[in-house]
């Protein structure tokens, strides 16, 4: 479990230990250390590059696995971060700076995605394309140990003191149509129940334990701050990023099957993470008590795009409900992505692809949605 004491940094990866494990391995967490020759610009959304470059490696080695990765309408069992690392602004996109380390984390947490896994590093990436930008992989370093649903489980018996939970990318739920930015217990144990029943094959009535947690978790301090990202491919989401310690009531450890589930649970957090859009970088989650640094200059060019989506698409929003338009939230979330991704100097083929929707369906909309904005603007 973790250690009470705070913690600056991030947990070490295992960089002896070979890259193999089990056949019957369900979970893994692995680190990429990249590197550019020459410093080169990042757009300010390239985990959507992260993550389709990911699904890309899955095809070319199984198709099946990655159409269903890219597809499929259960819990997605793997999940990415960020890059890890000193990206400076540099007008409205990022830079990488030449021969500085940079780390990118791929967590799997289903037997398919760690046997897929497993057979790609047979013969490992020696490159990261994101767009213009091509990172060199010069190590690849196991940073989860793998592991077993069953093994996490049976480990958690031994477990009986309060837990940290940081939450190292900006972190969300859905409740109710809206994002909720805050750890409640509840939420925080609905996203790892979520991701335990559907790859465990150890299912838990959801219901009965929820409201066990909603009764007897403890929240005993925490820093947290919100923050608003654009995460995925459309919109943007306000979350939190800041650390937790929480713990049981007295009452809890009469019910020692759901004790040991709370534990568990606890350790799948930094495989599963924390929250929605996991594949696209949000919720990266470990068990220290994690002080952020300051990284305030890139952090003002990445909150740039989310905000002004944000604006866009209250705009958008109000006009098709006074002009009766159908599907109001979802076009106008579109358009407002569209529009701000191509204020920040991104070309419309671009986000035609990462949006995947087609060129002229993009072109025609950022027409409509700057025609929206004029005639907001002269009413």
């Amino acid at each position: 479990m973790p250690r009470a004491a705070t913690s600056n940094k991030r947990k070490t990866p295992s960089k002896n230990t070979p890259l193999v494990w089990a056949d019957d391995t369900e979970l893994v967490g692995l680190v990429f250390d990249l590197e550019v020759t020459n410093s080169t610009s990042l757009y300010s959304q390239y985990t959507i590059g992260l993550h389709a470059w990911f699904l890309d490696q899955v095809r070319q080695i199984n198709p099946d696995l990655s159409a269903y990765l890219h597809d499929g309408e259960s819990e997605k069992p793997f999940n990415i971060s960020a890059l890890e690392g000193q990206l400076l602004p540099s007008g409205k996109q990022l830079q990488l700076q030449a021969n500085h380390i940079y780390r990118w984390q791929i967590n799997a947490i289903s037997q398919p995605v760690v046997q897929f896994l497993s057979q790609w590093l047979n013969q490992p990436p020696t490159t990261l394309k994101l767009r213009d930008a091509s990172l060199q992989v010069k190590q690849i370093s196991i940073v989860h140990p793998p592991t077993t649903y069953k093994q996490i489980l049976q480990l958690s018996t031994e477990t009986r003191r309060n837990i940290n939970l940081s939450f190292i990318s900006p972190t969300s739920f859905r409740r109710k149509g809206h994002h909720l930015p805050l750890p409640v217990p509840f939420n925080l144990f609905h996203s790892y129940l979520r991701r335990w029943n559907d790859f465990s094959g150890i299912s838990i009535e959801q219901d009965a334990f929820l409201n066990w947690i909603d009764e007897n978790v403890i929240i005993h301090k925490h820093r947290l701050e919100s923050v608003k990202v654009a995460a995925g491919k459309r919109g943007s989401v306000t979350g939190f990023t800041g650390a937790i310690s929480l713990g049981l009531s007295k009452s809890a450890l009469a019910n020692i099957e759901f004790t040991q589930l709370f534990y568990a649970l606890v350790q799948l957090a930094p495989y599963c993470g924390t929250g929605h859009k996991t594949t696209f970088g949000l919720g990266q989650t470990c068990l220290d008590w994690v002080e952020p640094e300051s990284n305030t200059s890139s952090g003002m060019i990445t909150n740039l795009l989310p905000e002004r989506i944000e604006e866009l698409t209250t705009i958008f929003t109000a006009q098709r409900k006074r002009t009766g338009g159908d599907r109001t939230e979802k076009i106008a979330t579109t358009w407002a992505t569209i529009l701000a991704r191509r204020e920040m100097g991104e070309s419309l083929q671009v986000i035609a692809e990462d949006l995947e929707i087609p060129y002229t369906t993009v072109k025609t909309y950022v027409k409509l949605a700057r025609r929206a904005l004029k005639d907001t603007h002269s009413t």
